[in-house]
């Protein structure tokens, strides 16, 4: 068996923090250029370099995404982003274009370099291409089958790494190369600036009747036609490690702290369960079900792994995504009191009863017996969005402890 990574999104510099405390091995991030997710707050310079400290510090990775494909005018800033990369020291980089590839191994020859999904990987030969080249890691197309992975990794050199995604939103065009969002918003999606049409609701327009709009009925509710459920596959961590896969990736760097600390805690003690003991993990597969249920996601498939997806693989019928539990924060540091110090993310009043998360796997239902301002003025409620508030959950609390709270109607339009 390989020594199997979990590599864990991250947004911004809390999110990186949250997601090594609650059990990842490796974390990737975006700089605040060249990579695909122009929306998420991204990292500053000083903040890569702060976040690279903290994981190693903790003794995990951390891989920067350089994995837009270039245009003319992107080559010179790669080239000038890379050499500022050179003091923050990456532990790799995530790169899908040859040109920024080339580039990559000029200016920083001493730095790993993975081949991004966006280059679509989908056969034995493309892995020993890059490899020859110097890649140490390849990411597969989310549209392979675990039976093309496993002959993949029976024809590359051992010592060459597959990461594969394991869990996480599925984008409508092949590996992610898609042209919805530049066709109708000018925003291109391979060059990280996505709107997601593929979530749309869409109409039929004949063209002799401009303007007048036929429905496509799926139901009464319409038809969401390019609407991919997200991919799961908690429940098949056994398969996924007997297919060689080096790196179980986590979509999602648009995602907040809540979740990223959900699915990490989660899919650690699966995959150190499974390691240990596959009769312990079968005995725990509710749990990891029951888990991955509190986090905010569409419904679940196993995507290509089992085969091309059918017909029950696309959400038809609405573009909500299921919203069981709501961030309120996470434990700064706590007071001889026994409160904690949080940055309030969603209102939360005095009275109600919340979940306290912990890294290490347990989940406390507490009542909130007081919430009190910076000055140590009581209120009933925190309404204000980032507003510091100190906490008094009846029991004492940690640093990194997630406070939640379960929420009745479940689901939330996106």
């Amino acid at each position: 068996m390989r020594n199997t990574e979990l590599l864990i999104p991250a947004g911004s510099l809390e999110i990186l923090k949250t997601a090594v405390i609650y059990g990842a091995d490796a974390v990737y991030i975006g700089g605040e250029a060249f990579g695909l997710r122009a929306k998420a707050h991204n990292f500053s310079l000083p903040e890569m370099k702060e976040g690279i400290q903290f994981a190693h510090e903790r003794g995990v990775k951390v891989y920067v995404t350089a994995n837009i494909l270039a245009h003319n005018q992107d080559l010179p800033g790669v080239e000038e982003y890379f050499k500022e990369l050179k003091d923050i020291a990456p532990d790799a980089l995530i790169i899908s274009d040859p040109g920024v590839f080339a580039i990559a191994k000029r200016i920083l020859p001493h730095v790993e370099i993975h081949i991004s999904t966006q280059a679509n990987n989908t056969n034995y030969g493309t892995f020993r291409f890059w490899y020859e080249l110097g890649a140490r890691r390849v990411v597969t197309a989310r549209e392979l089958s675990l039976e093309e992975i496993r002959q993949i990794r029976s024809r590359i050199p051992e010592d060459m790494e597959i990461e594969s995604f394991i869990h996480g939103a599925m984008c409508i065009s092949y590996s992610g190369r898609c042209l919805l969002s530049n066709y109708f918003t000018g925003r291109d999606a391979n060059q990280g600036a996505c709107t997601h049409p593929c979530r749309w609701k869409y109409a039929v327009v004949e063209e002799t009747r401009p303007g007048e709009y036929m429905p496509v009925y799926e139901n009464d509710r319409g038809t969401f036609i390019f609407n991919s459920k997200d991919l799961c596959m908690i429940e098949h961590i056994p398969e996924l490690l007997e297919a060689g896969i080096d790196s179980f990736k986590i979509e999602g760097r648009m995602k907040t702290a809540l979740y990223v600390a959900a699915v990490t805690r989660t899919y650690r003690r699966a995959i150190d369960d499974c390691k240990k003991d596959e009769a312990l993990y079968r005995r725990s597969l509710e749990w990891y079900k029951e888990e991955i249920g509190k986090c905010t996601t569409r419904e679940f498939s196993t995507g290509f792994y089992f085969g091309k997806p059918g017909t029950d693989s696309q959400i038809y019928d609405n573009s909500t995504y299921h919203k069981n539990y709501t961030y309120l924060g996470t434990v700064q540091e706590t007071d001889a009191q026994r409160r904690a110090r949080i940055e309030q993310k969603n209102k939360f009043s005095v009275g109600e009863t919340i979940e306290v998360m912990k890294p290490a796997g347990d989940n406390l239902l507490v009542t909130v017996k007081g919430i009190y301002d910076e000055e140590g003025k009581a209120q009933e409620s925190a309404p204000h969005a980032r507003q510091i508030v100190w906490v008094d959950l009846g029991i004492p609390t940690e640093p990194w402890d997630i406070l939640r709270r379960k929420e009745e109607s479940g689901k939330t339009a996106v």
